[in-house]
């Protein structure tokens, strides 16, 4: 499962360069699969549709930091725990209900985004 940021975060911007995969933005910021990943052209996205891996996609949140799911791998492959609900002085990185992944997943993804 990703891992989401809840409306509590104070945008200290701990979380934001642990992150492996690149997939924390700060509030308002466009988000790009290329963005700290080798990707390089079509990638397909979780939800089935296809972009180039330079668009600019739009911010998830315009008022706190936010994580991007399709980039999220829970730090699987890289470290034993996610590093932003490591970091995170007000416990707001959590576990996302609505999107469940096994590690099989959640390491075929890191493959993915960094081949």
């Amino acid at each position: 499962m990703a891992i989401i940021i809840t409306d509590e975060c104070i945008n200290c911007g701990a979380c934001e360069p642990e992150c492996p995969n690149n997939a924390i933005y700060d509030p308002g910021v466009e988000w790009s699969v290329s963005d700290g990943s080798t990707v390089k052209g079509t990638y397909k996205l979780e939800d089935g549709r296809e972009v180039d891996a330079y668009d600019k996609n739009a911010p998830i949140s315009e008022e706190y930091y936010y994580i991007v799911p399709d980039k999220c791998t829970e730090c699987v492959g890289f470290h034993e725990e996610p590093q932003c609900a490591a970091v995170c002085p007000v416990d707001c990185c959590v576990p996302d209900p609505d999107r469940r992944e096994s590690e099989e997943q959640l390491f075929a993804k890191k493959d993915r985004l960094h081949f």
